[in-house]
């Protein structure tokens, strides 16, 4: 089917499936002549890998169909649902050539297990009819050792297990206290913090009010000092009051009356 006059990447997708189905039925043909397991299996994996890429290009596949849809006439639309049909009932096919060869390799596998198996008990059973009483006795009894050697292995590793569970709870109710301990010191902290900070506000209020004062002190001797030199520089004016100690002696007074 030519799908390049409806779209170029329909056709490419379409092309990669055709290649990967053609690998797959070749793939399975392979198969039938492979006698050696492990050369099976890596063979079904090599196939395996290929079904999923195939499943994820009929999808793309499937998702172009869809995007096509408003495009394309009714009978293109079914021919392209029609190819995507075939491509997975094509597919569906060597998925199921894939599970029928697992089961069978699966049997095989289960027969030489179950071979192996019954090997080692006609050894052991020829071995125990190989024996006197006396070795079977003390066979008996190496294996009731080794039990009891394992039940005290046993014994020890769930008294280590009691151990360090003991020593991992006290750890952790040392770290709890430890943190009980921690939080309480934030707390006092943070009290401490608090009382700091309304003590800085108070001390803050003391600087600015003694600042207020000093400044009302210093715009005092401005005056003051202020007055002296105006007094000085003109004795003669009335509007000044005379401050004590600055005033001119009385002589001189009546001197400056008489002139």
């Amino acid at each position: 089917m030519d799908l390049s006059g409806i779209n170029e990447e329909l056709a490419e997708i379409e092309g990669q499936i055709n290649d990967i189905l053609r690998a797959l039925s070749n793939g399975f043909q392979k198969l039938e002549k492979i006698k050696d397991a492990s050369r099976r299996s890596r063979q079904l994996e090599e196939l395996t890998d290929k079904m999923r890429d195939c499943k994820r290009l009929i999808k793309d596949f499937e998702r172009l169909v869809k995007e096509e849809e408003a495009t394309n006439s009714r009978d293109t639309i079914k021919m392209l649902n029609d190819r995507k049909q075939s491509m997975i009932k094509e597919l569906n096919s060597y998925v199921a050539l894939k599970k029928q060869q697992q089961s069978e390799n699966k049997r095989v596998d289960l027969f030489e297990g179950a071979g192996a198996v019954d090997n080692g008990y006609e050894e052991n059973v020829m071995l125990a009819s190989s024996m006197t009483n006396q070795q079977l006795v003390d066979h008996g009894n190496h294996l009731m050792d080794e039990t009891d050697q394992a039940i005290e292995r046993s014994k020890q590793t769930v008294q280590s297990t009691i151990n360090v569970g003991a020593e991992t709870a006290a750890a952790l109710k040392a770290q709890t206290e430890q943190m009980s301990r921690i939080v309480n010191e934030l707390d006092s902290i943070h009290f401490s913090i608090k009382k700091a900070s309304k003590l800085v506000k108070e001390i803050g209020r003391q600087v600015a009010t003694d600042k207020c004062i000093m400044a009302m002190l210093c715009l005092i001797v401005i005056g003051v000092i202020a007055i002296i030199i105006v007094k000085i520089v003109n004795p003669h004016n009335k509007d000044i009051a005379d401050i004590p100690g600055l005033a001119p002696p009385v002589n001189r007074r009546l001197l400056w009356l008489r002139d």
